[in-house]
């Protein structure tokens, strides 16, 4: 059986729980991280908890645990799970008070993190691209916020589904904000590779970030932060999408308009060759000799 961290336990599944009274359960009042684990190494994890650590702060959460604990949580959860590949959860409430939409300045936050056991490389969308359709953008305005407010994300997502999509891409004001749950990219017509700059209107996301140091310095692509359109993205050369769960994924079809010949474009290849070997090299190790007696200890 699965084992989860609750508020400094370790425990089967079936008995962990969170209180009734926790704020993210009734407000939505917690904020989340997702860091990919690749050949039993984590991901880009530095990126990760330095992003945990600023949604907390932008919200007025308190950290009681350090960089360092969280770290350790995740590689013991890694150990007592037997996971080697696939992603590990950490979600941290503001805490449990009876149900008031003011709270106290000294409320305890709760922490929540399990693994999920997954495939995340040579997918068949990593392998073949993937569609996305294109909706207005439902979310309130502090989306550089990595909260658990996900409602919007996940309706938009079933809706294209049901279309036939793989997933979503969302724009506000005439251009792309970003994906459901992730960073869109595309390369355009004369081979400059564009994403829209971070601010409050979009996540920042830590994938995104790995790839545009690889861009910097392993290619001479030429890279622009600016919004683009819907139509801009409709006729693009190559698009793709990143995330810490999907890597680097082609993007072959945006609403009903196929993007270059229907096939990942050399450039998106590239990407992904790159990202996923500076991936490996910088992963995070795991001593997966050590034994829980240790750690409880």
């Amino acid at each position: 059986m699965r084992i989860i961290y609750v508020n400094g336990a370790y425990l089967a599944e079936d008995t962990a729980r969170v209180p009734v009274m926790d704020r993210g359960f009734l407000f939505g009042d917690a904020i989340y991280e997702v860091t990919a684990m690749l050949d039993g190494r984590l991901i880009d994890n530095d990126l990760h908890l330095a992003r945990l650590e600023r949604s907390l702060k932008e919200l007025g959460i308190a950290q009681p645990w350090s960089r360092a604990q969280i770290r350790e949580v995740q590689h013991e959860l890694a150990r007592r799970n037997d996971m080697r590949d696939g992603t590990i959860y950490i979600q941290i409430s503001r805490g449990t008070a009876e149900r008031s939409f003011t709270f106290a300045s000294d409320m305890v936050p709760n922490m929540v993190a399990f693994t999920q056991p997954k495939v995340l490389h040579g997918t068949r969308a990593q392998e073949q691209g993937i569609s996305v359709d294109l909706i207005e953008d439902p979310r309130w305005s502090r989306r550089d916020i990595k909260t658990v407010q996900l409602l919007g994300q996940a309706l938009a997502k079933q809706a294209a589904q049901a279309r036939g999509f793989g997933d979503v891409w969302m724009h506000e004001d005439g251009v792309i904000t970003e994906g459901a749950s992730n960073t869109a990219f595309i390369v355009t017509q004369d081979n400059v590779l564009l994403t829209r700059a971070n601010s409050h209107a979009t996540l920042p996301g830590c994938t995104r970030l790995a790839v545009e140091r690889l861009v910097a310095s392993q290619t001479g692509l030429r890279f622009e932060e600016r919004a683009f359109t819907p139509e801009e993205a409709c006729s693009a050369a190559e698009a793709f999408l990143t995330s810490a769960s999907s890597f680097v994924t082609p993007v072959i079809r945006i609403a009903d308009r196929v993007i270059g010949n229907g096939q990942p474009g050399p450039v998106t290849r590239d990407l992904q060759a790159l990202y996923l070997q500076a991936a490996r090299e910088s992963a995070e190790c795991i001593d997966w000799e050590r034994s829980v007696s240790e750690v409880e200890a």
